[in-house]
């Protein structure tokens, strides 16, 4: 019965893939990013273009896309310590994460995801978390996922739903899944407009996107392209 959303809306391919599957289900659909102090900057400014890019391209979702908002989280830059908020190589850490976990931040942006969702009178928040082809971040974990939602509906005293449509499936399913839901048209705006990579690389053009080809983030995308334009050519050329 749930009608409205709340999209953790980053500008990347994960994001974009959750916020097409909520215009595709959802009456009503708003987007949330966050400036937490990241080094590179581009994921904010791409957001816009996306955004802009599927009202356009997308008239029967255009109605449903509502309005976007920003958030500031300074006190995660001031925190410091992950390579994605200091000019710090990437390396592993000795309790076996990666230094690009920034610790509490999807916590804390569900926090503020429920708040605006309790203003905003929306009913789902929608986050693009996966524990399937994920860096071992312990806060993109479904028990962690349970616990915020059983959290935020305590504590705010309104049953909210976060909903994780990536959680179980990995990158080359997550492209089919943008596939299913807008065809081309919506693979040609992933492969071009959205951004993953830690670097910022807006340089290099690769057939899965703009990227360095060499972070965590681009190498997980560029297997997943992999694996999905394989499979699509394989199917293509059955008879």
């Amino acid at each position: 019965m749930h009608t409205t959303a709340l999209v953790l809306f980053s500008g990347g391919q994960d994001s974009t893939t959750c916020l097409a599957q909520a215009l595709s289900k959802y009456e009503r659909v708003e987007t949330l990013g966050f400036d937490y102090g990241q080094r590179h900057r581009v994921e904010l400014d791409m957001r816009g273009v996306v955004l802009a890019h599927l009202r356009e391209r997308f008239p029967a979702w255009a109605p449903r896309l509502g309005e976007d908002h920003l958030l500031t989280l300074d006190a995660l830059h001031q925190l410091g310590g992950s390579s994605l908020t200091d000019e710090v190589a990437f390396a592993m850490q000795a309790d076996g994460l990666p230094n690009t976990f920034v610790p509490g931040r999807n916590l804390l942006f569900l926090t503020l995801a429920g708040a605006l969702a309790y203003r905003r009178g929306l009913q789902v928040i929608v986050t693009g978390v996966c524990e399937t082809d994920f860096s071992g971040y312990p806060d993109c974990r479904d028990d962690t996922m349970k616990a915020m939602q059983l959290a935020l509906s305590l504590g705010l005293e309104r049953r909210l739903l976060i909903e994780t449509p990536l959680m179980w499936i990995d990158k080359a399913d997550t492209w089919r899944l943008a596939d299913s839901l807008g065809g081309q048209p919506l693979i040609d705006l992933i492969v071009e407009d959205t951004h993953t990579c830690y670097l910022g690389d807006r340089v290099h053009r690769h057939a899965w996107g703009y990227g360095c080809g060499t972070c965590p983030a681009c190498e997980l995308r560029q297997r997943g392209w992999e694996r999905y334009s394989v499979r699509e050519a394989n199917a293509s050329s059955r008879p």
